[in-house]
């Protein structure tokens, strides 16, 4: 698989690439605190083969280096871009979770490359986002299975069991260690675009589900709101897995999105 290299730290990354013509724009996932790229795999079922799907490991996770912290959300940032760079992407449509979301209004704050944004249960400020409520110690089995309570919504735990034990299979293969975690969670802490969303005139969708215990659906309300060209979608019920519990309603809302602003860069 390829690695991408960013000031001596190798970015692993995976491509999923049709037989897409020249002007073909990548969809590149941006991943949410300690968390594997399993997070996306919901939607890499849905957007590969129509687009050009990179799925980078954050650095700290899986097999991408992880250099001493800490992070800061503008080095992540920085990672994304070499692996666009690497593949000779000229225009991207980040989709980040969490964490992930952060790195991408920051990516579209110092980069030319981002053609739109989609920002999953992502706040304006760290300060209205709690890591702690995401991630879990993959060392300890227990503590991953609990972690899901939190994450998925009752009625998504109770109607799927074989879905959170794959889930649970995933994370412990996949998530960071607490050493990159930590990592992680001083990035969101050092994240505030709050006064500074205004800059941000990248199109935006931003979805959330309304259960959301990590990033309280207030903060992407305030999120979308403060973006010049933000978009606010909420989900009924869904937590801050909006994606995997509510996977066809947000593959709905990404596709529609991709058809609207696919060539928009080049109009």
């Amino acid at each position: 698989m390829p690695y991408a290299t960013n000031a001596g730290t190798e970015i692993r990354y995976e491509v999923d690439a049709p037989d897409a013509g020249p002007d073909d724009e990548a969809v590149v996932f941006c991943g949410d605190v300690g968390l594997g790229a399993w997070q996306f795999g919901w939607q890499h079922a849905a957007l590969a083969g129509p687009h050009t799907v990179i799925t980078p490991e954050t650095r700290g996770v899986g097999r991408s280096d992880a250099p001493p912290g800490p992070y800061t959300v503008a080095d992540l940032a920085a990672d994304v871009d070499t692996v666009c760079a690497a593949e000779g992407i000229r225009n991207a449509h980040l989709v980040g979770y969490g964490l992930g979301g952060m790195v991408a209004l920051t990516a579209a704050l110092t980069s030319s490359r981002p053609a739109s944004l989609v920002l999953i249960g992502t706040p304006p400020a760290g300060d209205a986002y709690n890591p702690a409520g995401v991630w879990a110690d993959p060392s300890d089995p227990a503590a991953v299975e609990g972690s899901l309570n939190g994450l998925l919504s009752t009625d998504f735990r109770e109607a799927h069991p074989d879905a959170l034990s794959r889930i649970a299979e995933w994370r412990l293969a996949e998530d960071a260690d607490r050493e990159a975690y930590e990592t992680h969670r001083a990035a969101v802490a050092g994240f505030d675009l709050a006064d500074s969303l205004f800059e941000v005139t990248t199109p935006a969708l931003v979805v959330h589900g309304n259960d959301d215990t990590a990033c309280p659906v207030t903060a992407g309300e305030t999120l979308a709101e403060g973006l010049p060209r933000g978009e606010f979608h909420s989900v009924e019920g869904a937590r801050h897995l909006v994606g995997v519990e509510a996977s066809a309603a947000v593959n709905d809302l990404l596709v529609g999105w991709l058809a609207e602003h696919a060539s928009a860069a080049f109009e």
